[in-house]
């Protein structure tokens, strides 16, 4: 074979593995849309149907009218909007106070939250739902978000990230005078937007997916979030597979709006992190 064509068939096998790679992904996506849109019982026939007969919105007419999944659907833009921007502020403070604040047993306590990633999140569970139960938070949006303030990752994360920022540079800033606050919020934050929003999107997802917790935590349906609600209405509607897709699709297309709208800066805060380690 001519040594000139290798290159483009190698080019072409690899662009080939991932537009099936990505077609494979996506397809799941599209059949939900297309289901949400059938009629009851239309995507259930055999042979299964790809395409809706007649498009319509009545899966989400009913879904909002009758099953009431607009309170859901705010209840969740709720707690994952407050877990993520309560994390933001304190894993960026974290994160930057182990990178560049030097304070008495920073390395010791850096390192004993590491160590707190290894004890998984289901035997902290328990002890978890008891202390909040003292506190009087068991079925109240205080109690899904407050677990959700800061997280070992988060601060991890930043922490190796802030590491990058030239020492020279803060020093100059309080040699002309600048507090550490204003240090803080006009110099580092505006460098650490990359990995701000990396985490932004990371926080956000966690919590708006998360089924555990909140099904722990509310036992009141007025503060369900979607992820169970959309458990209830499966039991309730189980062969009402329309229903089913069209819930799914109001629970997927915040996230898929939110990585669309930042996926710009999660990819630059990717790279940057992998080349400045």
């Amino acid at each position: 074979m001519n040594r000139t064509a290798r290159p483009w068939l190698a080019k072409a096998i690899i662009n080939g593995l991932l537009l099936g790679s990505a077609a494979l992904a996506v397809l799941p996506l599209l059949w939900m849309l297309s289901a949400s849109l059938m009629a009851p019982g239309e995507a259930s026939s055999l042979p299964p149907r790809l395409l809706p007969a007649h498009a319509s919105l009545d899966n989400y007419r009913a879904l909002f009218g009758q099953a009431g999944m607009g309170r859901y659907l705010l209840n969740s833009l709720l707690v994952a909007g407050a877990i993520t921007l309560l994390s933001l502020a304190c894993n960026v403070a974290a994160g930057y106070a182990f990178a560049k604040l030097r304070f008495g047993g920073r390395e010791r306590l850096f390192r004993g939250l590491l160590g707190a990633l290894l004890i998984p999140a289901q035997v902290a569970m328990l002890p978890l739902f008891l202390l909040l139960k003292y506190l009087g938070l068991v079925n109240s949006y205080a109690g899904v978000i407050a677990p959700g303030m800061a997280t070992v990752f988060g601060i991890f994360l930043v922490r190796q990230y802030a590491r990058s920022v030239p020492d020279e540079l803060l020093e100059a800033a309080r040699i002309d005078g600048a507090g550490e606050l204003r240090i803080f919020m006009q110099i580092v934050l505006p460098l650490l937007r990359p990995i701000v929003a990396t985490l932004a999107i990371f926080s956000f997802l966690t919590a708006w997916n998360d089924f555990m917790w909140p099904l722990i935590v509310l036992t009141g349906q007025e503060h369900y979030t979607l992820p169970i609600a959309l458990a209830s209405l499966s039991r309730e509607h189980w062969q009402d597979t329309e229903l089913m897709m069209a819930g799914s699709v109001v629970t997927v297309l915040p996230v898929l709006l939110l990585f669309l709208a930042m996926q710009r800066y999660y990819l630059a805060g990717l790279m940057l992190g992998s080349v400045k380690g």
